[in-house]
C-alpha cells in the first residue's frame, strides 16, 4: 500500500524545522509529502500563508505538493473549528477525494496538537499514525489540555529542536512520548537556504551590524495592552541606545499594528538613533544572517535564543518581569517561555535585573530544570502527579525574594506547596470581608501618597 506523508505547518519557521528534519532523515520513505498550510491569523485575508512568504521556495522541493487547509474547510476558521464525531467518517473521505489520496496509509506530522487546527486534523485521520514536532520554547512546559486516548496512543514523538542544550521537553511526556532532537546542523543549513531564497526589497541596509529588536503581538493574546506593548518596544529601544548603539532596527511581529513603528521612529530621532524599520514578513533569522547584529534584544521569542544557540550573536531580554505578573491564568502556556528567557538571557538593562533579584548570572541546565518542573507541576499539577516531590524540593530550597517570581502565591496556596498561605489561614484570600478592608486600605493608602505628593 501506498504512503502518504501529511505534514502540517501555519508558520515558516515550523516549515524550516520540518525541511530540517526531513534533510537529516527523521522520517522514513514515503511514496508522497504534502505540506499542509494553515493560515491561523485572527483574520487570514490579510496574513500571507506561508507558502507566500519571502523564501519559502528554498522548502518547497521537499514536498510533492502544497495544501491549503484554509481552503479545505472552508468558511471555517482553522482555530476555531473541530469536527463533529459523528462526521469525522464523512471528512475523511471527503478530504481523501479532494486530495486525492486514495487508499493510501497517511502518516501526520503536526504541530501544537492540543488544540486545533492540529488536533482537528489528526482526528479526520483516526487510524493515523502521528509526529509532532515542536518549533519554540513552549515545548519544555507542560501540555496544555488533556488528550483523548485516540490521539495519545498514536503519537510516535516529539520532535524538536536543541534550543536549550541539555534541557528536556515536558510536553507529551506524561504520555511517554519520547522527545527526539531535530540537528542543529540540518536546521542551520534550511535557515541559510531560506536566507538565499529571500529577496532584499525592503531590507535595510547596514556596515556595521546595528541593535535588531524583535516586536511581539503581547497586545493581540491579550496578555499586555497595546499601550504597554508599545511602551515596551520603546524600552527595548531606549535599553540599546544606553548601550551605546545608534543604529537600530525594528521588526515587528507579522501580527503587530502599523502604528507601532511609528512611535518609535519618533522616540529614536530623540535619542538621535538611525531607526529602520524591516515589515517585510518573513524570519528573523534571515536578518540574523545577513545584518549580523551587534545585539538581539526582544522579550521571551524563541528568536533570541536562536540567535544566541545557532548564530552566536548576543542577546537581551527585557520586560520578562511585567510578562511573568500579567500572565493569567497561572496555565498560560507562554509562562515557560517567559520563564525560560526570564532564567537565561541577559537582561537589557538595571530595571531587568532588578526584576530578575539583581543577579545577572543565568541559571544552568541542572537549574534551569528544577525550576521548570516546579513551573511545570504548578501549571498542571494533574497531568503531572510525579512531579509533585520534586516542586516540593524545589520550593522548599529555593523559593526566596530571586524566584518568587516564578510562582503565584494563591497557587502554591492551593497546591498546598511550600511558599503558600499556610492552611490555617489559606480562607483569608476567599473572605469577602477580609478582601473589602484590604480594597479599602489601598484607596486610603493611595490617597495618602497623593496628599503627600502634592504637598511636595
Amino acid at each position: 500500500m501506498a504512503r502518504t506523508q501529511i505534514f502540517m505547518a501555519s508558520t515558516l519557521y515550523g516549515a524550516a524545522t520540518l525541511a530540517a528534519a526531513l534533510d537529516a532523515d527523521c522520517f522514513r520513505p514515503a511514496h508522497r509529502r504534502i505540506l499542509l498550510v494553515s493560515n491561523n491569523a485572527s483574520v487570514p485575508e490579510t496574513t500571507p500563508p506561508l507558502d507566500r512568504m519571502p523564501g519559502f521556495a528554498a522548502l518547497r522541493d521537499r514536498f510533492d505538493r502544497v495544501l491549503s487547509w484554509n481552503e479545505a474547510i472552508s468558511p471555517f476558521h482553522p482555530g476555531g473549528w473541530t469536527p463533529r464525531p459523528d462526521d469525522v467518517p464523512l471528512w475523511e473521505r471527503h478530504l481523501r477525494l479532494l486530495w486525492q489520496l486514495g487508499d493510501d496509509e497517511i502518516e501526520l506530522a503536526v504541530e501544537s496538537i492540543q488544540v486545533e487546527p492540529a488536533l482537528a486534523v489528526v482526528q479526520l485521520f483516526p487510524a493515523a499514525p502521528i509526529d509532532v514536532y515542536a518549533d519554540g520554547l513552549m515545548s519544555y512546559g507542560p501540555t496544555r489540555n488533556k488528550l483523548e486516548l485516540l490521539v495519545t496512543s498514536r503519537i510516535r514523538r516529539l520532535l524538536h529542536l536543541d534550543l536549550v542544550p541539555g534541557l528536556t521537553p515536558l510536553l507529551l511526556s506524561e504520555y511517554g512520548v519520547r522527545p527526539e532532537i531535530v540537528p542543529t546542523g540540518a536546521f542551520t543549513a534550511v535557515l541559510a537556504e531560506v536566507a538565499a531564497a529571500t529577496p532584499r526589497d525592503g531590507e535595510p541596509v547596514s556596515a556595521d551590524g546595528p541593535a535588531l529588536l524583535l516586536g511581539q503581538y503581547l497586545s493581540a493574546l491579550e496578555i499586555l495592552t497595546p499601550e504597554e506593548e508599545e511602551r515596551l518596544h520603546v524600552r527595548m529601544l531606549r535599553g540599546v541606545a544606553a548601550r551605546g548603539h545608534r543604529n537600530a532596527v525594528f521588526k515587528p511581529h507579522p501580527m503587530a499594528p502599523a502604528h507601532w513603528p511609528h512611535l518609535l521612529e519618533k522616540e529614536a530621532a530623540e535619542l538621535g538613533v538611525e531607526f529602520t524599520v524591516c515589515d517585510t514578513p518573513g524570519l528573523a533569522e534571515v536578518l540574523f544572517q545577513r545584518l549580523r547584529p551587534a545585539l538581539v534584544v526582544g522579550c521571551f521569542s524563541t528568536a533570541l535564543v536562536t540567535a544566541s544557540e545557532f548564530f552566536d550573536l548576543p542577546v537581551a531580554s527585557t520586560g520578562t518581569g511585567l510578562l511573568l505578573e500579567r500572565l493569567s491564568p497561572y496555565q498560560n502556556s507562554n509562562r515557560v517561555p517567559v520563564t525560560i528567557a526570564d532564567a537565561v538571557l541577559p537582561p537589557l538593562d538595571e530595571r531587568d535585573r532588578a526584576s530578575r533579584g539583581g543577579s545577572a548570572e543565568p541559571l544552568s541546565v541542572a537549574e534551569l530544570t528544577a525550576l521548570l518542573r516546579a513551573v511545570g507541576y504548578c501549571m498542571q499539577s494533574k497531568a503531572y502527579p510525579r512531579l509533585r516531590d520534586d516542586a516540593i524540593g524545589y520550593l522548599a530550597k529555593n523559593l526566596n525574594a530571586g524566584t518568587r517570581r516564578y510562582f503565584k502565591r494563591r497557587r502554591l496556596t492551593s497546591l498546598a506547596l511550600p511558599g503558600g498561605v499556610p492552611s490555617q489561614l489559606a480562607f483569608l484570600p476567599k473572605n469577602r470581608t477580609v478582601r473589602r478592608v484590604v480594597r479599602r486600605a489601598r484607596v486610603l493608602t493611595s490617597r495618602v501618597s497623593d496628599r503627600q505628593a502634592g504637598a511636595r
